[in-house]
């Protein structure tokens, strides 16, 4: 779906994968070919949420008591190709953006498995690119209001929307940029890095073959973690063998905040529920929380060195 009024669309991300002591996914053995260059910038992504109308107030207010920021004017909009009606409001926050929908009617399919997305200054270009890189596109190009839409996936059923404005927003840069976390297979994982640098012309910052289990709910074992950055923003990998105890694999997003003991303190005012209690691994601290409506997410911190 696509918010209005910015209503900067931002697509998915799904699936389970690879872990402990299963063989460990090689690494990337080569640079995979670039395709047109239409990314924006990681302040126009935003994390598509969905929660029911009665919940959509509390849940805005509770983004904006947590990380602080601003909103859209709410609004009742049709923002699918088929017939719906949805409340939309765009929430932006120093540390990432979302696209809050709270629908009157039933969801159209596939509708709702979309997790972010990205605006690009050319959907058509965007379109080919994504398709070249070894994407479907599961919904093809249509209009809204203010624009064009298309929902893509990529190799191991990674649902993403794609947008365009007719007229371009303008958004101040993010303080900190939030990561999409995919989690994948070992089967697919591969193809997913491949064809996503392939699109986004990004790169891989890490690929940790042996990552510590505590990021995903299992102190005793390791995992393979791949961080990846483009001008979209940032993007990791959580290659898993899906044996994953709640809540992991449910967070959509995690957002860098300076402090994260102040944020969670923030967040407990607000009516967040703390899933995960803070810990430390890979130079940051981290937790997982449950916003009112149901929105699951990772918040973490940079360790002072």
């Amino acid at each position: 779906m696509r918010m209005i009024k910015s209503l900067a669309f931002t697509a998915a991300l799904l699936v389970a994968g690879s872990i402990g002591l299963l063989p460990v996914a090689p690494a990337l053995a080569r640079t995979p070919a670039a395709t047109a260059n239409v990314a924006v910038g990681p302040q126009y992504d935003t994390t598509h949420v969905y929660v029911a109308p009665e919940d959509f107030d509390r849940f805005v207010s509770s983004l904006v008591a947590t990380f602080g920021g601003t909103t859209t004017k709410q609004g009742v909009f049709t923002v699918t190709p088929t017939p719906s009606r949805t409340m939309s409001q765009l929430v932006l926050t120093p540390a990432g953006s979302v696209s809050v929908f709270g629908f009157k009617t039933p969801v159209p399919w596939p509708f709702g498995a979309e997790r972010t997305g990205y605006l690009v200054t050319d959907l058509d270009a965007a379109v080919a690119a994504a398709r070249k890189a070894g994407a479907d596109v599961t919904v093809t190009t249509f209009p809204d209001p203010i624009g064009r839409d298309v929902v893509i996936q990529w190799p191991g059923g990674v649902n993403m929307q794609l947008y365009w404005h007719t007229t371009p927003p303008n958004y101040k840069p993010l303080q900190t940029i939030p990561e999409n976390r995919v989690y994948l297979s070992s089967d697919r994982a591969t193809a997913f890095i491949h064809s996503f640098l392939a699109f986004s012309r990004g790169k891989v910052v890490s690929d940790d073959a042996k990552a510590p289990g505590v990021e995903i709910g299992r102190p005793n074992d390791t995992y393979r973690r791949v961080r990846i950055e483009s001008a979209y923003g940032k993007l990791t990998v959580l290659v898993t063998d899906g044996h994953l105890p709640y809540p992991y694999g449910h967070e959509m997003t995690g957002y860098e905040v300076a402090n994260l003991a102040d944020t969670l303190s923030k967040g407990r005012a607000a009516g967040v529920t703390v899933l995960v209690d803070s810990y430390t691994a890979d130079k940051r601290t981290a937790a997982v929380v449950q916003f009112p409506g149901g929105y699951i997410a990772e918040i973490h911190a940079a360790v002072s060195p």
